[in-house]
């Protein structure tokens, strides 16, 4: 390990500056390696040291680091800068990966140095020496993840701990009359209790004018960034660079909800770049070599051994049918939807039917399978015969039932095919300006806020979560609990009685 990073500082110049990736045994393992360790230390060499998260890589599941060097101003340098990024990944398969926010939180705080509890740290020479050269991050920067302490005295004695409300702080600092709104204090110092019932905490929370209020400004911040990205948006012109676009705006989004209260820009920013890759990417370089077109192309699969060509109908990459459906056919939508929820209805009726009547004693008992040739069969059977009113009844409903639904099935294929001709005329009439309208406001910004939203709503949805918990987790102490199972007792031995058996 240590031939890998002592080649990299020997082939670096005066000033120079380079990385490697290497296993977290090389902050800490000793003999020659501690060595080798401590001269880089007092040389100055190492200005920064980056935690990742274990199984990251192929091949094996151990945890990596990076080890930055910097040999500029070398002699001068008093720490190195500490960061511990091994929480932020997410989970694809059975390996971890960096999100495009783990990546940007890293290189934000590395080359602003700043320091954040629990995950930054700068780490003075002095205090790397008086640990011995061990440069194990573990030992500079204590995890911030605080254990769910439950509370003996609530559990005996109820009411909720106002440590557990207290360290909710961060909700408090935006929604201060929410916390009286909930909770009153107890008759018993350090206590609280809850002020509403359970089941109208969240009411309590999204109803408030101070929860109204953080949501408008939310909003209002989103709206502010949407303007200004739709007005860039729209200004793209062919041979544009994707990148320069992305980087631009995704900036502008973290800028924007920068210093916000219970907001995590990163987070924010990731919403657009997970877009970004699914979706916008993909567009964009459509645009920048196209322009704004609206292209759309057939669909031809080879089918069966023959390998025969068979058109499965038209698409248009840059602008889904919906898009277009949505804001131009809304009439034959409708029309559509109506068709669409009858089918279903139908269907609901015929399973709902068979069931009915599928049992040992059941019109359809001897049926092997319950279909239209069947039913009919079964019919003609019962020609003639008496008291057979209520199965001729059941069946013949059945078969209208039937009928009913192929009936349905073929208005809606024929207002598809329909709706699809209008479409296909559709596209090569649309102007710029429109396909602008139905890409960057329908589509992008339509899906972007959508995630932005939810994400606001997930913030909130943690006090209501946390609340509910603590309401939940004190809700019975132990002399509610004895009560509880004294009169159960009570119960039990007054039938026990009742039956003759007494217990002395």
């Amino acid at each position: 390990d240590y031939a890998f990073l002592l080649h990299i500082v020997r082939s670096l110049k005066r000033n120079g500056k380079g990385a490697i990736v290497l296993p977290h045994g090389v902050l800490f393992r000793g003999n020659a390696e501690a060595v080798i360790r401590t001269k880089l230390i007092r040389k100055g060499y190492i200005k920064g040291i980056i935690g990742l998260p274990a199984n990251l890589f192929y091949g094996t599941g151990i945890p990596a680091c990076i080890i930055l060097i910097d040999k500029e101003n070398a002699q001068n340098r008093k720490g190195i800068f500490m960061i511990d990024a091994g929480k932020g990944f997410i989970k694809e398969g059975n390996k971890n990966r960096l999100r495009e926010q783990d990546i940007h939180r890293v290189a934000d705080v590395f080359n602003h140095e700043e320091q954040i509890p629990g995950y930054s740290k700068m780490v003075s020479i002095t205090e790397i020496e008086a640990n011995e050269f061990n440069l194990n991050i573990p030992r500079y920067i204590e995890s911030q993840e605080k254990e769910d302490v439950q509370d003996i005295e609530a559990h005996l004695l109820g009411g909720i701990p106002n440590a557990d409300i207290d360290a909710l702080q961060r909700f408090w600092d935006v929604y201060p009359s929410i916390k009286a709104a909930l909770f009153t204090q107890s008759d018993r110092a350090n206590y609280s209790h809850l002020k509403v019932d359970k089941e109208e905490i969240k009411n309590t929370i999204f109803e408030h004018p101070e929860f109204v209020e953080f949501t408008t400004e939310m909003d209002a911040l989103f709206n502010e960034w949407k303007t200004e990205s739709t007005t860039t948006l729209k200004a793209l012109e062919k041979g544009f660079n994707p990148k320069e676009l992305i980087h631009n705006i995704s900036e502008n989004l973290l800028a924007q909800y920068a210093n916000k209260a219970l907001i995590d820009k990163y987070v924010m920013y990731q919403h657009l770049m997970t877009y970004w890759f699914e979706v916008m990417q993909d567009d964009s370089y459509l645009i920048t070599q196209d322009g704004w077109e609206a292209k759309t192309y057939r669909i031809i699969v080879e089918s069966g051994k023959a390998k025969r060509k068979v058109d499965k109908g038209w698409t248009c990459d840059l602008l889904p049918k919906e898009l277009v459906i949505n804001r131009y056919f809304t009439t034959e939508k409708e029309a559509l939807e109506v068709l669409q929820a009858e089918k279903e209805t139908v269907a609901a009726e015929l399973i709902e039917l068979e069931e009915e009547n599928s049992g040992e004693e059941g019109y359809f008992a001897e049926m092997e399978r319950v279909n239209k040739g069947n039913v009919n069969a079964r019919i003609k059977e019962l020609k003639g015969e008496t008291d057979t009113a209520d199965e001729l009844k059941v069946l013949k409903q059945y078969i209208v039932l039937l009928d009913k639904q192929t009936e349905t099935n073929r208005q809606i294929k024929e207002v598809e095919a329909d709706l699809d001709k209008k479409l296909y005329a559709q596209y090569p009439s649309l102007t710029e300006e429109q396909i602008k309208q139905l890409v960057v406001n329908d589509k992008w910004m339509q899906s972007i806020g959508s995630a932005i939203k939810e994400e606001i709503d997930h913030i909130s949805q943690r006090l209501t979560n946390r609340v509910n918990e603590l309401a939940e987790r004190y809700a019975n102490p132990l002399p509610v609990i004895d009560k509880e199972v004294e009169d159960l007792e009570s119960k039990v031995n007054a039938h026990l009685e009742k039956m003759g058996f007494v217990w002395k």
